[in-house]
């Protein structure tokens, strides 16, 4: 039995909606990645994730013209170390042309060793930028019962790395957010659904004009 004749029309249908499928995989395959490697903060834990700065970033991005796709790499309860271990596999997932780094909160809040923390911090951006990524790092605060001395050369790690490694740096991810009470979730640790555009307000000047200036470098190579 032979099998019905396919209408002329129902095939140029199907062929161009299979070209427009292929066509919009492409793209998207050819979208360069930001990569967040964070921690509850990033995760949007105790909120909805669609209300995360993380989400925020990806809606501004859109809105303001850059073709970036933003992968969430983040998990609650993260360490340093955590994250160094399963950033190779994300790497080599994503292949992204930016990583945002934001890690060591917990380190800090479990008193792990500073010198630990500025260690695995160093070891991820080496390994995202032999990936050919360019990183942003997010600097962290602690709260003061854990003793001045280690919370100041805890907050120095960052610019301190950001300074010898040459980093885009944010200073204090949750700069007017930690202080203000309303804008804490019952822990006091972790932001609530409001503060998470103060947080993207804080991020977006930073990473904003890198991405401006490495598309115009881009476009004259």
């Amino acid at each position: 039995m032979r099998p019905l004749a396919m209408h002329p029309l129902v095939q140029r249908l199907l062929l161009f909606s299979t070209l427009l499928f292929c066509g919009s995989l492409s793209m998207a395959q050819q979208a360069p990645v930001i990569l967040v490697m964070g921690d509850s903060l990033s995760a949007g834990y105790g909120i909805d994730v669609q209300e995360g700065w993380v989400t925020l970033l990806e809606e501004r991005l859109s809105e303001q013209g850059f073709p970036h796709q933003v992968v969430n790499g983040s998990v609650s309860g993260e360490t340093s170390g955590g994250g160094l271990n399963r950033l190779p596999r994300l790497l080599e997932q994503h292949e992204p042309s930016w990583v945002i780094l934001e890690l060591g909160g917990n380190d800090g809040l479990r008193g792990y060793p500073v010198s630990d923390l500025r260690g695995n911090l160093e070891e991820i951006v080496a390994m995202s930028r032999d990936s050919g990524a360019d990183v942003l790092l997010l600097g962290m605060q602690i709260p003061p019962n854990y003793g001045p001395r280690y919370t100041r050369q805890f907050a120095e790690v960052y610019p301190a790395l950001a300074e010898e490694l040459d980093l885009a740096l944010v200073p204090f991810m949750l700069e007017g957010v930690a202080t203000d009470s309303t804008l804490m979730q019952r822990d006091g640790i972790h932001p609530n659904a409001d503060a998470q555009p103060l947080i993207l307000e804080t991020v977006w000047p930073v990473l904003h004009p890198q991405l401006k200036a490495l598309g115009s470098q881009r476009q004259t190579d």
